[in-house]
């Protein structure tokens, strides 16, 4: 046997396993070890890469690992390392302002703006956000600005409901997301003025199987859209796939949804959000007797420069968001990309006063270098982890949840984390062959360990994937 294989079988099985004990039994550890060294030639993965790191943070120590220093794809488990440094670089407790403001001048007998009626945006991702909205929420965010307005005693603008979404650059989708993405609710890009979670919502009536599904509506009904859809009546599920890219109001679609409904919702990306909000808060003012001379528009789009005079307005309201944490919450619990993205644009913005994708991207891993990270083998190109052209090592996922254990927000951090199962919490990710796993696990002692996995490239089937990847997910939960 070759001396390197044999030395490798001899710290993997202990030399104990050699003797004529039969109630012989091996530790939790050396199972974890023998389990990642079997699949090391597992065939479904062999032809493909994968790594593992297990840390014990209180002593600081790698107590398992395989490929722990290679750039493997992440998903969205990349989405741990955007929420940890934007808990430590805006803090817990920020929250995000929506302002919405005038310019020229104000009448307040007579209740006339002789301007334009501005919603500045913050890149709060939460405005209008499903993620936010209670039972006792009635109003639309709209109405609410519309009756507050009033209450001011607004009455008239001479000008028109503009958007100004240039805290973000105009480019909200980065140039390395698929097409087969961006068209889908998951694939919507951020805004410098998020609304209605940069969806929409398309019904469908579908007869029997094989029929072609009829479109009979969209929520909110937005102007100038144009639908093309070739989606059939079929199986069990929702697979329809949507095609669409920011600022074109054509989405195209294609694949099925299940036989025989009658108000089948699909959700899809916004191509405006911006102007979806200028015009909804447009459409509402006027509904309740507010002259608006102008049209609404967005500042950011097609023909627009972005540039606009900001010293001169007045603030009128202003909407706080929720606490970040409470953002980071559903971020990780629902794995919203669009969360993650605008989270890593705030911090470029927090950072250098442009809140752009390369800035967001170099504020983390500056951070990560602040906080002595090796960064070899990094390669950040969003904050979700939809983009395929991302690379980070298991070695430095473990090293931001170290950070985090240690941080005055933990306790809020890994409140976000899925639960595995009663000793294991972990934000999971998966894009097409792609399958990883990120969080921490508890011993019986009470103290954590840090751990990462990731498969990238694998024969089997997804579903084959996860059962390989959550039985070591099972034995790291079972060390003490």
């Amino acid at each position: 046997m070759n001396r390197i294989v044999f030395s490798l079988f001899l710290f993997l099985i202990p030399a104990r396993l050699f003797c004529q004990d039969k109630d012989f039994k091996l530790s939790p550890l050396e199972t974890l070890k023998a389990e990642i060294y079997n699949l090391q030639d597992d065939p479904d993965i062999v032809h493909g890469t994968w790594g593992i790191c297990v840390l014990d943070i209180k002593k600081d120590s790698v107590i398992a690992e395989y490929n722990s220093g290679v750039g493997l794809v992440p998903a969205s488990s990349l989405k741990v390392v955007t929420t940890v440094a934007a808990l430590s670089t805006l803090g817990e407790n920020y929250r995000y302002e929506t302002k919405i403001q005038y310019d020229g001048t104000l009448d307040t007998i007579n209740g006339v703006i002789y301007g334009n009626l501005y919603i500045l945006g913050s890149g709060d991702p939460t405005l209008g956000s499903k993620f936010f909205q209670g039972e006792k929420d009635t109003l639309s965010l709209s109405l609410k600005w519309a009756m507050l307005l009033r209450a001011k005693g607004i009455r008239k603008i001479e000008g028109s409901v503009i958007a100004d979404p240039g805290i973000f650059e105009t480019e909200s989708v980065p140039d390395n997301w698929t097409w087969g993405d961006m068209g889908n609710y998951f694939g919507a890009g951020p805004s410098g003025l998020n609304y209605r979670d940069n969806q929409f919502r398309v019904y469908y009536q579908s007869g029997n199987e094989g029929d072609t599904a009829r479109i009979t509506k969209t929520v909110p009904a937005l102007p100038g859209i144009h639908m093309f859809s070739t989606v059939k009546a079929g199986g069990t599920k929702d697979y329809a796939n949507f095609y669409g890219a920011p600022f074109d109001n054509l989405r195209y679609a294609t694949g099925t949804i299940p036989p025989n409904k009658t108000d089948f919702e699909v959700d899809v990306s916004m191509p405006d959000p911006a102007y979806c909000c200028a015009y909804e808060l447009d459409s509402v003012l006027r509904k309740n007797y507010v002259s608006i001379l102008g049209k609404p528009y967005s500042l950011q789009g097609p023909g627009k420069s972005g540039i606009t005079d900001r010293k001169h307005r007045i603030t009128l309201l202003s909407e706080f968001s929720p606490k970040l944490s409470d953002i980071v919450y559903w971020t990780n619990k629902k794995s919203i990309n669009l969360y993650a993205e605008s989270m890593l644009k705030t911090m470029a913005y927090k950072k250098t006063g442009i809140g752009s994708l390369n800035n967001g991207t170099d504020a983390v891993t500056a951070f990560m270098v602040t906080n002595r990270i090796d960064i070899h083998g990094l390669h950040l190109n969003d904050g979700s982890g939809l983009s395929r052209s991302n690379a980070i090592t298991p070695r430095q996922f473990v090293a931001m949840l170290r950070i985090a254990k240690r941080a005055p927000f933990f306790k809020a951090f890994y409140k976000s984390l899925p639960e595995h199962s009663p000793t294991v919490v972990a934000k999971g990710g998966y894009i097409t062959r792609v399958r990883s796993y990120t969080g921490y696990a508890t011993k019986k002692n009470g103290e954590l360990l840090a751990f990462s996995l990731i498969a990238n490239n694998y024969d089997c089937l997804p579903a084959d994937m996860v059962k390989k990847l959550e039985k070591l997910l099972d034995l790291i939960g079972q060390l003490n």
